[in-house]
């Protein structure tokens, strides 16, 4: 596998493969397929693996904390090279390439979490920020704080992203009353809404192009 790897790309390698060769690092003496096969028969694929809550992980027989951390860091380095490539950025340029990014950031999560990101001038991504995280169908979110953040940064421009657990990406009564208030809270001081972004299990929701913004 680790030849093929080196030879062929990671196109070459199946999820178990993968998964296997990731938690031999972790595991050296273990057989690690046994464990790969058991992550996927109960997360499906790759991406729900490392996607999965720790805790659930943990619940897989001989993965350890020792393999529950290599997978998190699969998925933490995934993200944060993905992220990268947006930092600096004017993100409005590439939607696309933003919104793969958050659906790989959020579309897997099993609890409500509220995200912005925050825009120089010239709508360069100054930074991504989780603002609160909550229960399965809510994330307290404190226009104050939105505002408090945003001046700290010194940040001219905001897109609002939270995820649905539920998958259904349409916005909910109090999504769209939430989202009034942030932004008459940010427009006293000059700030624009570009958008609120919903991620859902397999679409998202777009406040601008829907004519809620």
């Amino acid at each position: 596998m680790r030849l093929r790897l080196l030879r062929a790309g990671p196109d070459a390698l199946l999820d178990h493969e993968m998964l296997e060769m990731i938690l031999f690092i972790a595991l050296p003496r273990r057989d690690t397929k046994p464990i790969a096969r058991a992550l996927l028969a109960r997360f499906r694929d790759f991406p729900g693996v490392i996607a999965a809550p720790p805790n659930e992980l943990r619940e897989v027989e001989g993965l350890g904390d020792a393999g529950v951390a290599a997978l998190k860091l699969v998925q933490a380095a995934a993200l944060r090279l993905m992220q990268k490539t947006l930092l600096g950025r004017p993100i409005l340029n590439d939607w696309q390439k933003l919104t793969e990014y958050l659906t790989a950031a959020l579309g897997r999560e099993r609890t409500e979490q509220f995200r912005i990101l925050f825009l120089d001038p010239k709508n360069r991504l100054l930074a991504d920020e989780a603002q609160q995280r909550g229960t399965v169908n809510h994330a307290p979110v404190y226009p104050r704080e939105v505002v408090r953040r945003a001046l700290e940064l010194h940040a001219t421009a905001l897109i609002l992203v939270h995820n649905h657990p539920s998958g259904d990406h349409q916005p909910s009564r109090a999504d769209i009353e939430m989202t009034q208030e942030i932004v008459r809270a940010v427009g006293t001081l000059g700030l624009v809404v570009h958008d609120h972004v919903i991620i859902g299990a397999a679409d998202t929701f777009s406040f601008r192009r829907a004519g809620l913004l």
